[in-house]
């Protein structure tokens, strides 16, 4: 199942609650004015046995009906007056609770989206997804109720034994006897909860996972006949869970027995010494009355104590599970401080959260570091002629401008490696020296697992460079805002992703909110998807979720669309066209063109017509750029290139 960090053995419940106050801290005056309000009504209902005491030993005893009535009537007001208070107490803390609920989850979702791409890759989309609905449900529950009566069944408690040690300090130690095992039971209690709370809601997560990939793989599993096997494994993952669930039970089965049994005991003890000396003279009847009903007014105090604790360990581990995300830094924001990348009160990045300089995934979310050494292409490159070249003349530099050989799509010295990957293993890029002319297409080619795909994803920052340079027009990636870096490149992914969204929508998702129809048609136009209006409601139709109900070169042609809606300044292509047939792709070809000449591209390729959109080609072979020049020149100079065109299996791969 899904990576998620190990929760600490150590943790105190109550250090890990406190990281809620920041989210708490905007409602506190109504929350902590609904645990004053309940702490007044459980004193009320501390005050009924002393009425009850004073009507045993008054009206009662001196058959006095008027005083009986005045009582009744008291112990009727008592109990409105107590009903009424807690009612109130609930209208206080519904509101805010909602709020702090909401609050939080928005916090974790625009911070899942700030966390590198990295960070997604590692985790499991059910467990993001059972912390931002069942962990936070669990906080809301705990600070609508566990909270308050932690600290109000604390106050009552301790009231109602000052007030039974007042009344008689014999039978008020007869009923503390219990208080020394009830505590070691109930720090046990804690401790073994806690881990199988933790368990079950990490197992909830993988559950969660297990049914999310079973409907977005709902083709597949059918498609495979495989529903069965899929069945057991949701049944395996059930039974999991049910077994830690059902040793929660017999653990707080265990400790209400102990809570409930051992005030019970001693009730039953205080009763029998009471009327001994009541039978004595030594105690008044009322007193004892008095006495044991505040001893049964506390029962429900103390018996509250073992699910008040089983719910507080529950909303600990999912604090803790809900700041494992909201911990995780983003990327980069100590160079690109762009408009949406510092937080404010109730931010993306949450209170508690870490604070790493940052800017998030999507377009522009790692950044890269280091200095970077020249772009000579790389060893067997070949400049050839009829390639465009850096003259001396277009060298020096223009009054306000970056120099010549600076402007374009440049990659200095760059080294990357998998953030997860082991320290020792060689990097999946090193050495990259590249240089895409302004106005230049360039095609980038290689082997399966050669890197293609992890190239293309530096430019838009989805990666954080292990050492080295990516610039655009000379200025580096790395201090460039989320918002400017999306402004300047436009990603098509080899996997078209869409949302549950129309077509418009989600073509114009590349593009300013200031985009309008005449737009949305030129890159529909551009990447030959007229296809859209013969849909029932044109560019207004919902594609549905992940956008299966189009076919996969629809959905390839929506997200090439998406790519150029803006005409963005530099593009990167990977492998746009695989899923298109051979008609439908040299339209898109021909259209694709003019959009080329106007922009610096990066193509990732794997057929030949699809390299010859590019001016130059780059090889790229063992993470390193083995060759550059154009397709022909690599076809009669790198044999490695002319295998990979030709279709031909290399025996060394």
């Amino acid at each position: 199942m899904a990576t998620t960090p190990a929760p600490a053995q150590d943790r105190s419940a109550v250090r890990t609650l406190l990281r809620l106050w920041p989210y708490v801290r905007p409602v506190r005056a109504r929350l902590f004015g609904a645990a004053l309000v309940a702490i007044v009504a459980s004193c009320v209902g501390l005050v009924i046995p002393l009425a009850l005491k004073w009507m045993v030993d008054g009206p009662i005893a001196d058959r006095d009906p008027a005083g009986v009535w005045l009582g009744a009537l008291s112990l009727l007001l008592l109990g409105f007056t107590e009903a009424l208070l807690f009612g109130l107490r609930r209208w206080l803390v519904a509101r805010p609770l909602s709020h702090v609920e909401a609050s939080m989850r928005a916090a974790l979702y625009r911070h899942l989206q700030r966390l590198p791409v990295a960070f997604h890759d590692r985790w499991a989309s059910g467990q993001l997804l059972s912390r931002g609905t069942t962990d936070l449900m669990l906080l809301r529950m705990f600070l609508a109720f566990p909270l308050t009566f932690l600290l109000v069944n604390g106050v009552t408690i301790l009231v109602g034994v000052i007030i039974m040690l007042l009344q008689d300090w014999t039978l008020g130690l007869v009923i503390l006897g219990p208080a020394v095992p009830v505590m070691v039971t109930c720090v046990i209690f804690e401790r073994r909860y806690a881990k199988l709370a933790r368990r079950a809601q990490d197992q909830v997560g993988d559950l969660t996972t297990v049914v999310e990939e079973s409907v977005l793989g709902i083709r597949i599993i059918k498609g495979f006949g495989r529903h069965r096997s899929q069945e057991r494994a949701f049944r395996d993952l059930s039974k999991t869970l049910r077994g830690t669930e059902l040793r929660k039970a017999r653990l707080l089965a265990t400790i209400w027995g102990v809570i409930v049994t051992l005030p019970e005991v001693a009730i039953g003890a205080a009763l029998v010494v009471g009327v001994v000396q009541v039978a004595d003279g030594v105690l008044s009847a009322g007193t004892l009355v008095a006495f044991l009903s505040t001893a049964l007014a506390l029962r429900w105090p103390v018996e509250s104590i073992g699910f008040l604790l089983a719910m507080s360990q529950e909303a600990a581990t999912a604090t803790e599970r809900y700041f494992e995300v909201m911990d995780a830094e983003v990327e980069g924001a100590a160079c690109a401080q762009g408009p949406d990348s510092a937080p404010g009160p109730g931010s993306a990045q949450g209170p508690g959260s870490s604070s790493a300089p940052g800017s998030g995934s999507g377009l522009g979310s790692a950044s890269g570091s280091g200095l970077g050494s020249g772009s000579a292409p790389g060893p067997g490159s070949v400049p050839g002629p009829g390639t465009r070249s850096d003259s001396p003349s277009d060298t020096g530099p223009r009054p306000g401008s970056a120099p010549v050989q600076e402007k374009g799509l440049r990659f200095h010295d760059v080294r990357f490696r998998y953030p997860d990957a082991p320290p020792d293993s060689p990097p999946v890029l090193q050495h990259i020296d590249l240089h895409i002319r302004p106005g230049e297409s360039m095609a980038l080619v290689g082997a399966t697992g050669s890197g293609k795909t992890t190239l293309t994803a530096l430019i838009p920052r989805l990666y954080e460079l292990t050492s080295g340079r990516i610039t655009l027009d000379g200025v580096d990636i790395n201090g460039l805002s989320r918002e400017a870096l999306r402004a300047k490149v436009a990603v098509a992914f080899e996997e078209p992703t869409l949302f549950s969204a129309s077509v418009g929508d989600n073509v114009l998702m590349g593009a300013e909110d200031t985009a309008g129809h005449a737009d949305l048609e030129r890159a529909l136009a551009v990447a030959q998807a007229g296809f859209v209006h013969s849909l029932p409601q044109g560019t207004d139709t919902p594609v549905g979720e992940q956008g299966l109900s189009l076919s996969g070169g629809q959905r390839q042609r929506l997200a090439l669309a998406r790519a150029v809606v803006a005409q963005p300044e530099f593009l990167v292509l990977d492998d746009p066209l695989s899923a298109l047939d051979v008609h439908t792709e040299a339209a898109v070809e021909a259209a694709l063109r003019q959009v080329l000449a106007d922009t610096t591209a990066l193509i990732v390729a794997h057929r030949p017509s699809t390299v010859l959109l590019a001016d130059r080609v780059a090889l790229l072979s063992g993470g390193r750029i083995a060759a550059v020049g154009t397709h022909h020149e690599l076809l009669r100079t790198n044999a490695e290139y002319a295998h990979l065109m030709s279709g031909e299996e290399e025996g060394a791969r």
